[in-house]
């Protein structure tokens, strides 16, 4: 322990003490069990290896000034696995097994929380997966439940600074009617060749168009994307879009700051009218966009000209981040004391 430099954590794996998990077998799910390791022991024709049954979340826990650790908002984190378990025909796991789960890993691995304005957190993966062995095509009979801790510094290199951003049209996430709502592997690896490419053509994520027309913003790679302008924040609003927990807490916070929100279709010609751009979601927290690159085109759409983050950007991270860490009155009631 004495070998973590906290404040120069990547968001990477970090071996941690103990896992959880339960088993959905015979029509009921196990008492928790704890675990020191860190492989499971499926069988080879188990569906989450086959045909995708495959759904997971990402949770932040924060050591506040006070000491104390908190969980951000775990109850919606469960109703969203609820959501993308019944996408793809997986036996839910119930809200309050989930947030038992969540806080036990934290208690287990309560070293492993970073210490607080060190600027890092411990990241939680639960996880859902199909077991059951099949070779026809079908849902499993039988679910594995597990949820582990690692901690983790920013998701982007930058931190809360401005990253360059660049739309791709050549590959899609999801399909219109699609899984693109739910948070399972195969969105993820679908985007993965287009982010490559991203990265090595000098950008830090890629912002997905609507896989319909090409003419909607759609997923901002691993994030949300949203949009400043007129005092309103905008969001787009699509099937094809992950429920970010995050954005829906940035939707509140600017109403509460005075601020009208709109969710609706965003096309691309309007990223030309936004004063401020970000990306959100659980891993990214806030990320300010500083430019976003049409690949097709060329076309550059630029905002934090001087290389900073702009104010409401700033603002909403700043908010966001001293109710996770309990320096902010948690007016909301989103977070949970372990």
């Amino acid at each position: 322990m004495n070998t973590i430099d906290w404040k120069s954590l990547p968001f990477g794996y970090v071996k941690t003490d103990y896992n959880v998990r339960s088993y959905f077998k015979n029509g009921q799910w196990s008492p928790l069990e704890v675990s020191s390791d860190e492989n499971l022991n499926i069988h080879m024709a188990s569906t989450c290896l086959h045909y995708g049954q495959e759904a997971f979340e990402g949770m932040k826990a924060f050591r506040g000034k006070d000491g104390k650790i908190r969980l951000f908002r775990p109850d919606e984190n469960g109703k969203r696995l609820e959501l993308s378990a019944k996408g793809v025909m997986m036996q839910p796991v119930p809200i309050d097994l989930f947030v038992e789960a969540c806080k036990k890993v934290i208690k287990l691995n309560e070293r492993f929380v970073p210490p607080y304005g060190e600027g890092a957190s411990l990241y939680l993966r639960p996880m859902l997966i199909g077991v059951g062995p099949q070779v026809g095509v079908k849902a499993s009979a039988e679910y594995m439940f597990v949820v582990f801790a690692t901690p983790v510094g920013p998701y982007f290199k930058e931190g809360f600074k401005p990253i360059k951003v660049q739309i791709v049209r050549d590959f899609d996430r999801a399909a219109p009617l699609g899984t693109g709502l739910f948070k399972v592997g195969g969105n993820y690896a679908s985007s993965l060749v287009a982010i490559d490419r991203g990265h090595k053509e000098g950008f830090s994520s890629v912002l997905f168009l609507d896989a319909k027309e090409k003419k909607y913003i759609d997923e901002a790679g691993p994030a949300n994307f949203f949009g400043i302008k007129n005092n309103t924040y905008v969001t787009p609003d699509s099937h094809t879009i992950l429920r970010s927990i995050t954005n829906m807490s940035l939707r509140d916070l600017a109403a509460d700051m005075g601020m009208k929100v709109e969710t609706r279709q965003v096309p691309v010609e309007e990223l030309g009218t936004f004063e401020e751009a970000g990306a959100c979601g659980t891993a990214a927290v806030i990320s300010p966009i500083g430019s976003i690159t049409d690949r097709e085109t060329g076309k550059v759409y630029e905002y934090c000209k001087d290389g900073k983050a702009g104010k409401v950007c700033t603002q909403f991270y700043e908010r966001l981040r001293g109710i996770q860490e309990g320096e902010i009155d948690d007016k909301f009631g989103w977070n949970v004391v372990v």
